[in-house]
């Protein structure tokens, strides 16, 4: 935990420093204690702080929901993604960019997409949570999400088809998934959601422990199963909800995290897991942001994380076939 912390904090002042104007240490020290404010002081803040913030917001989050996931389903590829929740989120994205006329699509701002986004977020994590409530089993709800994400893409592709160039070009900026273009409205949101999701999963740690082991054991050790499948589809609809419509679909963190955090401690209890995985989460989203704004071309965080996210599930399967 010392260690990822160390790295975390080393990333993240890396980062910072990392765009197409070179900033002394010096200047970012010099910002960070209130320092006169010039030039690059300016960027610093303005561009590239909200940048790293949104970078590490986005995969504390997405890590955190994706070690809830795997345990209340039992399946150590299932991620926040797979409940349908981002692609109601991009539903929302592709009605206020695609479906409106041209006429109020061009007048269509980032926030603007964002509230919608987080619209359809909401609501497909309505309907999760009311299949949870009277779904007891967990592969029964996992397929339930996994159909909804299905149902949803292909109403978005229906959307795509009679669109006009402009509002496409719009979603599909959106739909890349991207750190930058974020102010303080959006990281104070994620930040919110992220901090609900913490007190929901430091809440029931002890939960997440016991389904570990079933539905029938956690019953009989007098939890409710029910209850604890609630509280963590509760905390990941808000987090990859606020992540979705600020930062767009960012993939494979949810996934790859948990099993790091396992591999390197050595257990499964949640005292130690969820907050590895938020350590985690948030190395991998600066370290993408990082490596994407140095390797000279313009390629998006989602892309980014899919590739340092693949090969890390491809080992996961390996293994299982083993």
């Amino acid at each position: 935990m010392a260690a990822a912390a160390i790295l975390l904090v080393v990333l993240l002042v890396a980062d910072l420093a990392t765009g197409g104007i070179r900033i002394p240490l010096r200047e970012i020290a010099h910002a960070v204690c209130g320092g006169e404010c010039t030039g690059p002081m300016k960027i610093l803040l303005s561009v590239r702080l909200p940048r790293v913030l949104s970078a590490f917001l986005a995969g504390a989050s997405l890590a955190l929901s994706g070690a809830q996931m795997q345990s209340i389903f039992r399946n150590p590829l299932a991620d926040p993604h797979i409940m349908g929740i981002s692609s109601g989120a991009g539903l929302g994205a592709a009605i206020a960019t695609m479906a409106l006329p041209s006429s109020i699509a061009a007048g269509i701002s980032g926030l603007t997409i964002a509230a919608a986004a987080c619209t359809g977020a909401a609501a497909v994590s309505a309907a999760i949570l009311a299949f949870s409530s009277w779904i007891r089993n967990p592969s029964t709800l996992l397929i339930c999400g996994i159909m909804t994400g299905f149902i949803i893409n292909a109403v978005i592709s229906v959307i795509q088809y009679s669109a006009g160039a402009e509002s496409l070009r719009l979603f599909y900026n959106w739909s890349a998934g991207s750190f930058t273009g974020n102010d303080m409205t959006g990281i104070t949101i994620m930040a919110c959601m992220l901090a609900a999701g913490i007190l929901l999963s430091v809440s029931g740690h002890k939960g997440l422990d016991i389904i570990l082991f079933g539905d029938e054991y956690a019953a009989l050790s007098g939890a409710r199963p029910t209850a604890i499948r609630f509280n963590a589809i509760l905390g990941s609809a808000l987090m990859t909800g606020a992540v979705t419509a600020f930062c767009g679909p960012i993939g494979f963190v949810g996934i790859v995290a948990p099993h790091i955090v396992r591999r390197l401690t050595g257990t499964a209890v949640h005292r130690i897991v969820l907050p590895g995985s938020i350590l985690t989460g948030g190395i991998l989203g600066t370290a993408a942001d990082m490596v994407s704004q140095n390797c000279g071309l313009a390629v998006p965080a989602g892309s980014m994380m899919a590739i340092i996210g693949i090969p890390f599930i491809l080992a996961i399967l390996a293994k299982g076939a083993r």
